[in-house]
């Protein structure tokens, strides 16, 4: 097995489990939402668990390039040009599924759970489009929601509400619901976004090792020993 071969192998291996991670940890967050209340979608952690960062983005959108890169394992379909090729093509889609989930996990951390908007919110209140998704800007990124005594937006005026940041930071426990819930929904974002991280530099690394196997070829499948 070449080294192209051996890298692809791994790649598929990491891909794997990278994505049952993803699906995991959107999973966990959904099913508490459908089990937590009498009503179904009452008061969820976040929005964005809705939108399926870790099923869609970084699980769905990366098993073509997990099946193809396993292949290799086994020297079937990827061991010639044409399939390295396509692992290359496939890991494309891995790219951009794991954009798409830290971009999601991005926004979500930049607003924090939904208890931190008003007590009973419910996904009546989300925004599910594509615009909401992109107007993220980095320079407004911050964790107060998640360092404050409250994260609940202070009803003073904000030359106040700036004053005292400063003493009123600190880590929440779970003395509280909304504690829990901002541990919760930091804990499982952060997690997603690092998965997205991780998808991305193997899915480049593999689009790159699948050119050069294209290029420079596999090794032969060895002929059956009679």
């Amino acid at each position: 097995m070449t080294c192209c071969e051996g890298w692809t192998s791994c790649n598929g291996i990491c891909l794997l489990i990278l994505l049952l991670i993803g699906i995991v940890l959107n999973a966990i967050p959904l099913g508490i939402d459908l089990v937590k209340q009498d009503k179904g979608f009452q008061n969820p952690i976040s929005c964005y668990e809705w939108l399926f960062p870790g099923i869609i983005g970084a699980g769905l959108m990366v098993i073509p390039a997990t099946t193809m890169s396993l292949a290799a394992r086994k020297r079937g379909c990827c061991n010639n040009k044409t399939g390295m090729f396509l692992s290359s093509l496939l890991n494309v889609i891995t790219v951009l599924g794991a954009v798409y989930c830290m971009l999601v996990s991005l926004k979500a951390l930049s607003e924090g759970p939904l208890i931190c908007d008003s007590p009973g919110n419910s996904t009546a209140t989300c925004e599910f489009s594509l615009k909401n998704l992109t107007d993220f800007h980095p320079e407004s990124f911050n964790l107060q929601w998640f360092f404050n005594d409250s994260c609940v937006p202070p009803t003073s005026s904000p030359n106040s509400a700036i004053n005292k940041m400063g003493s009123h930071w600190r880590i929440p426990n779970s003395d509280s619901e909304a504690d829990r819930q901002r541990i919760f929904h930091f804990s499982v974002f952060l997690s997603l976004f690092l998965v997205g991280v991780l998808e991305l530099l193997f899915g480049l690394s593999q689009i790159v090792i699948g050119f050069l196997g294209c290029l420079c070829g596999v090794s032969r499948q060895r002929s059956q020993v009679v």
